[in-house]
Formats: structure tokens, sequence, C-alpha cells
């Protein structure tokens, strides 16, 4: 019920237009004094909503809400020009949730038999947003996208090895398509634009080696971060919206991402990861740069050479070349 009641202010305030505190709670047969603790949880979240009596409550500014409905005819319309013939029928299932804990997360739950291949989960906003080892995805209020994709793996978790990389190369795709900006791919999980970290991909998985399994696909990407969010990450970070001269659509962008991940996770399917390898090594942010891989508190100094077609960084160390397979490691530029 708390959930329904957020989803249902935030769609009632989105516009930036004053709502009567009555009508919400008329609207919701709960009281006004109700109605005031929620719309205080509202901004603990990171919105920015004001009061004036006897008009209501107002955000500071109106918000562009993710539509299910309108990602759908975008994906529609696409294939439509590709000669694809889809219906809306046939597009994958797509869910927007305007609050949740983790998109990620959310799928896992599904698993085994409330999912189909392909089925999306948006959100606008994420409580309990994950990044790699542990660590926190700060995740405000509908400005950036979060989106986690469930995808069959019919030969197991042996097919999953390339995964992070063939989303990577999605993600560049999608934003080359919308903003015509050109992004950089960092071995295992990083989607970089002018040396700082722009995107992150979560990938999170449940099975057998050998047997069918499931894999569910997270996508991080800041598209205008508040400045009060970006103080709460650690790392260096930068936002798509700063480097493109395009207005950024989240529709237009969440349906691109969609429709290029589906893309490229149909070819790793049918020819896996070596068609891919030259396009991935084009973008490389580290490619035959100095790095230092840190594995707990182990470091080991070298230079990046790529990646295989088993999506393995190759790192030379002391003229000889080894595999270094993911897991809990980092990767950084040495100085």
């Amino acid at each position: 019920m708390t959930k329904t009641v957020k989803e249902h202010l935030v769609k009632s305030l989105a516009s930036g237009e004053f709502v009567s505190g009555q009508l919400l709670g008329e609207q919701l047969g709960i009281s006004r004094a109700a109605i005031a603790k929620h719309i205080k949880a509202l901004t603990e979240i990171g919105l920015d909503i004001y009061s004036v009596t006897g008009k209501g409550y107002k955000l500071a500014q109106s918000l562009y809400l993710l539509d299910k409905e309108k990602i759908t005819r975008l994906l529609v319309d696409e294939s439509q020009k590709q000669n694809q013939q889809m219906k809306a029928s046939d597009c994958p299932l797509i869910e927007v949730h305007s609050l949740i804990d983790s998109t990620n997360d959310y799928l896992m739950r599904r698993l085994p038999n409330q999912v189909t291949s392909g089925q999306v989960c948006l959100a606008e906003y994420q409580s309990a947003g994950r990044g790699r080892r542990g660590r926190q995805w700060i995740s405000p209020f509908g400005s950036q996208i979060y989106l986690s994709m469930y995808w069959h793996l019919e030969q197991g978790l042996s097919a999953a090895m390339g995964l992070s990389l063939v989303t990577a190369l999605a993600v560049s795709d999608a934003i080359k398509a919308h903003s015509n900006v050109q992004v950089q791919l960092k071995w295992p999980n990083d989607i970089y634009l002018d040396g700082v970290k722009l995107a992150g991909i979560l990938i999170d998985l449940e099975g057998q080696a050998l047997e069918p399994s499931h894999c569910v696909i997270g996508i991080g990407l800041n598209l205008h971060m508040p400045v009060t969010a970006g103080k709460l990450i650690e790392q260096q970070w930068t936002d798509l919206q700063s480097h493109s001269k395009v207005s950024i659509d989240r529709n237009v962008l969440s349906a691109e991402l969609i429709r290029c991940l589906r893309q490229r996770l149909q070819q790793y399917q049918q020819s896996g990861l070596e068609q891919m390898l030259a396009q991935w090594h084009v973008h490389d942010a580290f490619l035959h740069k100095k790095v230092k891989l840190i594995t707990g508190e182990k470091v080991t100094h070298g230079i990046c050479r790529g990646v295989n077609n088993q999506g393995a960084l190759l790192l030379e160390v002391a003229g000889q070349v080894k595999p270094i397979y993911g897991g809990e490691v980092s990767l950084r530029i040495d100085q």
C-alpha cells in the first residue's frame, strides 16, 4: 500500500502544478496527515516538493517520467523501420516502477517461472541499487536510467563469460544512436566518458555450468546527476547530458538501450564474442596503457592488451600476456 500511495503521489505531482492535499487524500482514501507523511518520505529520497497553504503541494520542477507505452511504441516503430514488422504483442515485457529496491533484485526474485527472456524492468528510483563488489549504486529519482533485462542462457553459465562486454557494446551503440556521443569501454563492466565513469553494468547469474540457466543484466546510466546525489558518489563520475548537444529523452534512450541490448545478445548467442572484439578494441579505454589489476590486497602491474574471445582481459606482465577472467577484480590506470 505504501508503495502504491507514493507512486500515485509522484504521478499526480509530475506535471509541476499544485495538487490539493485534500484531493490526494480523497483519491487514495487516506487522511491529509497521512498524505503529509508520504510527501515527507518523497522529499527524503530527493524530490523537491513544497507546500503552500490553500494551494497544496508542488514539485519545484516538473518530472518527465518513464512511460511503458511510449517505450513499447518506440521499439515497435524502430523494428518496422528495419522491416522486422514487430507488433506490440511481440515486444518484450516491460515494467516501469516509480520506486523499487533494485531492478536486478526484482527480476531475480521472479526466477524461474515469472520471467520471459528479454523481459525488462525500469525504475525511477532504487532504494537499494547495487554496483559491483557490494557497493551501493546511487540512484536519485527520475534523472537517470536504471534498467535490468532477464536473459535465458540455454547453454548454461558457461555462456555468460562475455556478457559484460556484450552489454557494454550495446550501451555504446544506444548512446551513439541517441546523442551522437562516443563513449569508451573499460573491462570488465564500466562505460567511461572523457576518462571517468558514465555507466556501470551488474550481471547476476543463477544456474549450473552446463545446464539452462538464468541471467539478469543491470545497467545504471548517469544522464543528469543532481548535485546533492553526485556528492554521495565515491569515485569520479560524469553524466551524459553534460556531453550531449541533444536534449536526452529518457524514454527514447531506454527504448534504444533495450533494442541494442537484445540485438547484441542475439548476436552473441549465435556467433559468440569473436565478431565483436574489433569494435570493443576501438573503444577500449585502457588499450596498450599501463594498468594495475587489484585483487583483494594483491596489485599486479602490467599493460592492457585488450580482451580475448572469452571475455578475459589480456594483461602483459614482464613480456608475457596472460588472460585474466572476471570476479572480484578492479582495473586502474597505473600512474
